[in-house]
């Protein structure tokens, strides 16, 4: 594998894997970013998660401006060290995570030159919003970039669809879901109801009534403002609930001026939460929201579910289709429209039974978007791959 740095979300992935005794996964690292710290633009802050992300797995950072190298744009991550490590690691096959930075290519590049497979797994679906000619012309560069890699891992039903847009063959297309750590955020969000209490006090929760979350970076193609005027539709109408705003990034400040002039009650904002606290945010919350207008996937709804909230997303974040079922565990809306946000939310605080009915449905439903899903789809791509060089 080969990934910007450790990513919260694949290392546990990555040691789930090297416990199958016929699997063995390697990850190459470019930079070490998300252990040593450093700023991060949508979050606004520096940071550094406060899990382990480097046991269970071999792993190796490239060389040493792995140190200094930090995300960012497509020249952000120059590794010549990367053309050594694939073409000299003995690997029956390469997985690239996207092809956003220089590194990748070069990656793609060097696999192909000593005849290792190709495995690439990218986000995108046809509901983000590209310009006609950038469509077009983005297009015709995917075709021919995917038509290097032995196989394309589908993170969910809309990437998958994606794919088939651009003319790639059913049979080199495999499911490889995009999933959290399940067992994780299951168990660390399962909380008493003195736990509960304790951590809705801490969010500035003194009562009993249902709590809104929303937990993502506060940036403007998230609509976390339709969120707050949603609300304010709700507390007109009588509604009582929390609003739960957890993150931190750009629109904070004009967040805050929003609940103060719509006059939102009880709305609060906790600022950035880290990995280990998160879950039981998750367990304190009743419903949970993620209002986007450009989300690949949206892991924060695996999350959620796994603490068994009722969802309610936008048509354009790309986990709806395969994890929320309308009515069911939760509702989908059409982003932007903040009106048809506050009908999908307004039944669901209004009733404890439909909480209830929804908690146990997205406990169901995640339960089967786990690892061992991303295990199956990884071995069924492996299946009849070897070295050509």
């Amino acid at each position: 594998m080969l990934n910007s740095h450790p990513i919260q979300y694949f290392a546990p992935l990555y040691a789930f894997l090297n416990r199958e005794p016929d699997l063995e996964v390697t990850a190459l690292y470019l930079s070490d970013f998300s252990i040593r710290g450093g700023h991060d633009k949508g979050f606004g802050q520096s940071f550094f998660w406060d899990i382990d992300l480097l046991s269970g797995y071999p792993y190796r950072f490239l060389g040493d401006a792995a140190k200094r190298r930090q995300p960012g744009g497509f020249s952000s991550m120059l590794a010549p060290e990367v053309w050594s490590a694939v073409r000299q690691g003995g690997y029956h096959a390469l997985w690239l995570h996207g092809h956003a930075y220089a590194a990748n290519l070069l990656a793609l590049a060097a696999a192909r030159s000593v005849g290792v497979p190709v495995l690439m797994r990218c986000e995108t679906h046809l509901q983000l919003t590209r310009g006609k000619l950038k469509r077009a012309l983005r297009s015709t560069a995917l075709r021919s970039l995917y038509s290097q890699c032995a196989r394309l891992l589908a993170i969910g039903s809309a990437n998958h669809e994606f794919y088939c847009s651009l003319g790639i063959p059913e049979e080199k297309i495999f499911r490889v879901p995009y999933v959290v750590d399940n067992r994780r955020f299951i168990e660390t969000s399962r909380l008493s109801a003195e736990e509960r209490s304790d951590v809705r006090r801490s969010l500035g929760v003194e009562d009993d009534l249902p709590v809104v979350l929303y937990a993502s970076k506060l940036q403007r193609h998230k609509r976390p403002h339709d969120l707050v005027e949603a609300c304010s539709m709700l507390a007109a109408e009588g509604v009582a609930f929390h609003l739960v705003m957890v993150g931190s990034g750009e629109m904070e400040q004009e967040l805050r001026q929003m609940v103060e002039l719509r006059a939102v009650p009880r709305t609060h904002f906790s600022g950035f939460v880290n990995q280990s606290a998160l879950p039981r945010v998750y367990g304190a919350s009743d419903v949970f929201v993620l209002p986007s207008e450009e989300e690949p996937w949206g892991l924060v709804v695996n999350e959620a579910m796994c603490a068994g909230l009722p969802i309610v997303a936008t048509t354009a974040i790309g986990s709806a289709r395969d994890l929320v079922e309308q009515g069911r565990n939760g509702s989908i809306y059409r982003a932007g429209d903040a009106a048809g946000l506050a009908a999908a939310l307004k039944p669901i605080l209004n009733d404890e039974r439909v909480r209830r009915a929804m908690s146990q449905h997205s406990r169901e439903r995640i339960m089967n978007w786990g690892f061992e899903q991303c295990r199956d789809g990884l071995r069924s791509a492996l299946e009849g791959l070897s070295r050509s060089g």
